[in-house]
């Protein structure tokens, strides 16, 4: 018998997308001839259907690969790379355009805060619900529930109705039922970044245990590179939808890698056009000035307010070779960026901490003071530090040991003999 548990072969997946025109006043008049002329236009010369408000978007395009049973496979790839598509479409969440699945075994997922609970229902009920739902006798969600209880860490909200809950509550109970109640298949998307940094270490290790001890499949999405170097042996590499690579987990991030290098440097300008955004970055330079451990990163930014918007301002985001964010800069200015000035100019001057030598991502973000995102460059340039953090020191530094270096001082503490 085979130990092929998903085999996907020549998957697609295809949405329509929307684009509303620009508004403007309507008459009776030209709404019945817009309507007329969208009519016409459906059809070309050649008999195809068009519709010139429709945009085809094929989120996964002909992907084929197989996974054996006990594998743990990382599914890695920037955003929009058709990871979360992938995930739901092997839940049976979401059918596929075309291609074929064929799955061996109980699936338990857990792909959005909330997916597969009833927010009316308790904890309790959500519980006995879910195991129900992956086929489980009472017998045998009662044999597991003090154990999904304790795992949760939400005993005194049980026979709270789940609406109530926290996100972080949600994420802990749907987390503790998926991975307890012995599906063949676990599938975990990033939702467990709504937890707290302990309750996520403490699923890494249950999902290590379900794969390794239990001999169970688990299919895991992160944007945390060091994640999934830790737990998966395998790795499946997605960019714009289609399958890049299949193999070790080392193999395809160090692929990944390659790809958030590729076409990056110093000077990044905008290549298509956005006007239907109210402010946008035009353009983006940045330079490397002093030296280790005192090293400066200079950045120009230049905007363009294009219509009416909320007073602005700047974060920078410096990530790893993964895309996996290291810090964050909020440069002070002497006000918002403001709509009454359409172009603006800004330098940005970050100092940054000690660094080990390796490549680094800048990502700009703009946006008003609620949080809300009017522009958000990703990965947009590149730099690299060569030099050591530590002044006279030369050996070598690995990203396992961390990116920052703290400046730290040793004390020698001298004891006399005691009689």
């Amino acid at each position: 018998m085979s130990d092929v548990v998903i085999r996907v072969e020549n998957l697609s997946k295809r949405y329509m997308i929307g684009h509303q025109r620009q508004e403007r006043y309507v008459s009776l008049r030209d709404a019945i001839a817009d309507k007329v002329k969208s009519f016409g236009g459906l059809f070309s010369r050649n008999g195809k259907v068009e519709d010139p408000t429709h945009e085809e978007f094929w989120a996964i395009k002909d992907v084929s690969f197989e996974i054996k049973q006990g594998d743990r496979v990382g599914i890695i790839g920037r955003n929009g790379a058709g990871k979360s598509t992938l995930l739901k479409i092997l839940s049976r969440i979401t059918e596929p355009t075309s291609g074929k699945i064929s799955i061996r075994g109980r699936v338990a997922s857990l792909l959005e805060v909330g997916t597969g609970f009833h927010p009316e229902l308790t904890g309790r009920e959500n519980i006995y619900l879910n195991g129900a739902i992956l086929g489980m006798d009472r017998s045998d969600i009662k044999r597991k529930f003090d154990e999904i209880v304790a795992f949760a860490e939400v005993e005194k909200f049980l026979d709270t109705p789940v609406k109530r809950y926290s996100s972080g509550m949600y994420v802990r109970l749907a987390f503790a039922v998926a991975a307890h109640l012995e599906p063949e298949i676990l599938i975990v998307d990033e939702v467990l970044a709504v937890g707290d940094a302990q309750f996520q270490k403490k699923c890494l290790g249950k999902m290590e245990d379900v794969a390794e001890k239990e001999g169970r499949t688990v299919l895991f999405v992160s944007h945390n590179m060091a994640a999934i170097r830790a737990l998966c042996s395998k790795a499946i590499l997605l960019k714009q939808g289609f399958l890049v690579q299949s193999g070790t987990s080392s193999e395809c991030l160090s692929s990944y890698e390659g790809l958030n290098l590729q076409n990056q440097g110093s000077v990044w300008t905008r290549s298509r056009d956005a006007r239907n955004s109210s402010l946008i970055i035009t353009e983006i330079k940045s330079s490397l000035t002093k030296q280790q451990p005192n090293l400066e990163l200079e950045i120009s930014i230049q905007l363009e307010s294009l219509k009416e918007h909320k007073p602005a301002f700047l974060a920078i985001n410096i990530l790893d070779v993964s895309g996996v964010s290291i810090m964050q800069a909020i440069p002070k200015s002497e006000g918002f960026i403001n709509h009454r000035d359409k172009s603006h100019f800004l330098k940005v001057t970050i100092t940054l901490p000690p660094l080990i030598p390796s490549q680094y991502l800048i990502s700009v973000w703009v946006g008003s003071h609620n949080s809300q995102t009017i522009d958000w460059v990703k990965e947009a340039l590149l730099f690299e530090v060569n030099e050591s953090p530590i002044l006279n020191r030369s050996y070598p530094h690995t990203k396992d040991h961390g990116y920052i270096v703290p400046i730290s001082s040793c004390l020698t503490l001298e004891f006399s003999g005691v009689d």
